[in-house]
């Protein structure tokens, strides 16, 4: 499942560099996560690092997104180009 930062967020720019896809952007109020790349940094680390340096626990799994380890691992294939999409 991918992962999404509540209205809670504060904007404190902590997730933004750590995405390893590239997931996380600024939107209109707060900082969004594009669930297209989002893999819970599945294939780069154990756990995602945007939750643990986040300094207000504002991310969280997206109910609209979910997805198993074995699509994520498959979603990072792809974003690397290890595969063809």
């Amino acid at each position: 499942m991918a992962l999404l930062i509540t209205s809670k967020c504060i904007n404190c720019d902590m997730c933004d560099p750590e995405c390893p896809n590239q997931a996380i952007y600024m939107g209109s109020k707060v900082y969004e996560i594009d669930p297209d790349k989002c893999t819970e940094c599945v294939g780069h680390y154990d756990q995602p690092t945007c939750v643990s340096v986040c300094p207000i626990d504002c991310i969280k799994p997206d109910p609209n997104h979910r997805e198993s380890l074995d699509t994520l691992a498959e979603k990072y294939l792809v974003l690397t180009g290890q595969v063809d999409a």
